[in-house]
């Protein structure tokens, strides 16, 4: 789903939330200001922002000197931007925080302060993918990567190698 250009309602606590313009990626960002501080990004937005190189300062400035109001976590949320049910999903294998994200249209929204956390668990996206590697070949048993690979299967990332292993090809 694009950028929506429609005024949201936060899917945590109700209020309108206010469209954050971020010049250097060319989106807007939806923050709920004058709520619970919680963050919606739509479809693909969220890979922009989630790497510690990545420039969030116009989301913190939304954000700072604010009381944000506490929200139950627990409720079911559903997505500003369809209707949608969203899912609870970990961020990570580390499974320390959880985020609400909408398989309709992709969006994901983020309470206050997580994607700071989010940022903070790892440095860049390939720390982050191999942190699943060791889980699977660890914790699961998985040896997805083999040293007599043909050539063609060289330029498989090993997303696809395990994605391929786990359904037998």
């Amino acid at each position: 789903m694009a950028d929506s250009h429609q005024t949201l309602r936060c899917p945590a606590c109700g209020e309108e939330m206010q469209k954050v313009f971020v010049p250097s990626q060319g989106v807007n960002i939806d923050i709920c200001t004058k709520g619970c501080g919680g963050i919606f990004f739509d479809n693909r937005e969220f890979r922009m922002f989630d790497e510690q190189d990545e420039n969030i300062d116009d989301i913190i400035q939304a954000v700072e000197n604010n009381d944000f109001k506490e929200v139950d976590e627990s409720l079911p949320r559903y997505c500003p931007a369809c209707g949608a049910k969203m899912a609870k999903n970990f961020s990570s294998i580390k499974k320390k925080i959880q985020v609400d994200e909408c398989y309709a249209c992709g969006g994901k929204f983020l309470d206050h302060g997580e994607l700071t956390a989010i940022r903070n668990e790892y440095e860049n996206d390939l720390e982050r993918t191999n942190d699943v590697m060791k889980f699977v070949y660890n914790e699961m048993g998985v040896d997805f990567i083999h040293q007599d690979a043909t050539k063609s299967d060289r330029r498989r990332s090993p997303l696809q190698k395990l994605f391929n292993k786990m359904i037998g090809l």
